[in-house]
């Protein structure tokens, strides 16, 4: 069992639903996010009603410069821990990033560098502490393929999932396992009002997915599990074919 696992991003509803999952199972929390205070009455519902051990901690996914401090920080402030699941996340705009840098930077720099140096640190942090532990990565299975209607999105969750790859490989010899997650649609504020959406799931199914996927130390979870098959269907449509298609 987890003994206390820290969530960046924790305000959105994947990370709500893990978190209350990982509280039912006797894990302390550390549920860190930019205006973290938001999150006081989710945290104190988790202490009411799992007698959770839960602090909030403040996090910008876009302060770089804070990065390497920060599993230091949250080991002061808050205590240790053995578990890191990165859910942070920003869909943007397509059409409006191909017209504006500004917009094209956040997408990646949200979902790609900053994703990318803070696992980095908090890898680290881990491996010096050399007890079993992991990290959990949300990907997309927007990543597995480009496509005209959010390449750049895409794009920058393929960055990731490349990341989480080789950060599984580095650390293959220590006791701290890496999960690739590559959810499809899912019901939370960032895809609600989308076009197009179909098979869309729960947070609370994705939530269970992944954790039941952590425990049995797998490397990648396509979730729901039927994404797994539909992207295996779009990767191996040959490029002259995809690449007249409405996607």
């Amino acid at each position: 069992m987890t003994e206390r696992a820290l969530i960046l991003g924790a305000k959105s509803a994947i990370a709500q639903a893990v978190a209350q999952r990982l509280a039912a199972d006797g894990s302390g929390l550390i549920l860190a996010a930019r205006d973290s205070a938001q999150l006081e009455p989710f945290a104190a519902d988790l202490r009411l009603r799992q007698n959770a051990q839960v602090d909030l901690l403040e996090f910008d996914a876009l302060a770089f410069d804070s990065f390497e401090q920060l599993p230091e920080r949250v080991h002061q402030e808050c205590g240790p821990f053995d578990l890191a699941v990165l859910v942070f996340g920003y869909l943007g705009d397509q059409q409006q990033a191909a017209r504006e840098s500004a917009e094209a930077q956040k997408i990646l720099h949200t979902n790609f560098t900053g994703a990318a140096l803070i696992l980095g640190h908090l890898a680290n942090y881990l491996e010096e502490r050399d007890c079993p532990g992991g990290i959990v990565g949300i990907g997309s299975v927007a990543g597995d393929r480009g496509r005209q209607s959010n390449y750049v999105y895409g794009a920058a969750k393929g960055g990731l999932s490349l990341f989480l790859q080789g950060l599984r490989n580095r650390l293959a010899g220590t006791p701290i396992h890496v999960l690739t997650v590559k959810p499809g649609f899912v019901d939370t504020p960032m895809t609600e009002g989308l076009e197009g959406l179909f098979l869309v799931a729960p947070p609370e199914r994705v939530a269970d997915d992944i954790l039941r996927a952590f425990r049995k130390r797998k490397d990648v979870l396509y979730t729901p599990w039927f994404w797994r098959y539909i992207m295996l269907i779009i990767r191996s449509i040959p490029e002259r074919i995809f690449k007249r298609l409405k996607l």
